[in-house]
């Protein structure tokens, strides 16, 4: 039971600022030292500027030859598509709004893994696990990002008309799959920055996700959790629930352990990610909702991740 104690008091540690800064926009807002403008414009600048940066810092920092293990990439890529399209073809019978579909299917799969996970994977297993679990990032953030892009456009056009190339466009010019293509090169060749292009690039990293959690509180209202208090509920489920324990299961079954096993289900156990909401809002999703399934898996993830691992490590599989 110590070994759970602690594994949750780790994961609250992590996920108590994120639940802070989001509640300080929430206040600000109801204060009115914060309004709608800032809201659109911080959404705006973090989805343009500041978000891309910490993608670009992340991933371009990286020695992407000396972690490299496509097993591990391919099972996360193949089951992350396979649940993807099971969840996308299961909820558009009960979601019929294309705005709440899209932002429903993104806030169910779409995790905190560059926060949260890389956090978790460090504790557990110090510098070998934050090694794997950033080999994992270089393909979580394009792949989140172009599913993300899919999940919330194509429901679209059912109001705004079919397109085949209105998909692509909006992959194509997305700044967060910019900046892992601009990145990518310097992770694998070993490329570095100036110190001047480094400081610059992290003064914009470090401004994203406090911009992100303010607007995302701001955003919130008591109302809105009631109205999307079924979808959000749902969403939260299968983020925190349903997924992790079949794709850990899955992985299991495949022959991961020890820390692969683990790492993969902090991977799939983390809760969604703000980045979400940011992208939601650019393209014209329910932005409400995805504020919400933010808020509900945050508070959520530090009851699963810490039962999650400490299960694991109760039946040595970690």
């Amino acid at each position: 039971m110590s070994l759970y104690i602690d594994t949750l008091l780790f994961t609250s540690n992590i996920v108590a600022p994120i639940f802070f800064i989001v509640s300080l926009g929430y206040l600000l807002k109801r204060w009115r030292i914060i309004d709608q403008g800032f809201i659109d414009t911080s959404s705006k600048l973090v989805f343009t500027i500041t978000l891309p940066a910490l993608v670009f810092m992340s991933i371009s920092r990286m020695d992407f030859q000396a972690v490299f293990n496509p097993t591990l990439l391919g099972y996360f890529i193949i089951s992350t598509l396979i649940s993807v399209a099971i969840l996308w073809q299961a909820s558009k019978y009960f979601i019929k709004k294309p705005e709440d579909l899209g932002v429903f299917i993104q806030g169910s799969f779409r995790g905190n893994y560059g926060i949260i996970g890389l956090a978790i994977s460090f504790n557990m297993f110090g510098n070998s696990g934050l090694a794997l679990a950033s080999l994992l990032l270089v393909c979580v953030i394009p792949l989140y990002n172009v599913l993300s892009v899919l999940a919330l456009s194509l429901p679209m056009q059912q109001t705004n008309g079919p397109s085949i190339t209105r998909p692509i466009k909006e992959i194509a010019r997305n700044p967060l799959i910019i900046a892992v293509l601009l990145a990518l090169p310097f992770s694998y060749f070993g490329w570095g920055l100036t110190a001047v292009g480094d400081k610059i690039g992290n003064y914009f990293a470090s401004l994203t996700l406090p911009l992100a959690l303010l607007a995302i509180g701001g955003s919130l209202n008591l109302r809105s959790l009631r109205d999307t208090s079924g979808q959000s509920s749902w969403s939260t489920l299968i983020k925190l629930v349903i997924m992790p324990l079949v794709l850990t299961f899955g992985a299991w079954l495949y022959g991961f352990k020890s820390q692969e096993l683990g790492i993969l289900f902090v991977l799939f156990g983390c809760p969604t990610a703000a980045a979400s909401f940011i992208m939601a809002k650019a393209m014209g999703g329910n932005a409400q909702l995805a504020a919400n399934i933010i808020l509900t898996t945050t508070l959520g993830s530090v009851i699963t991740l810490s039962a999650g691992i400490y299960f694991l490590r109760l039946w040595n599989l970690i």
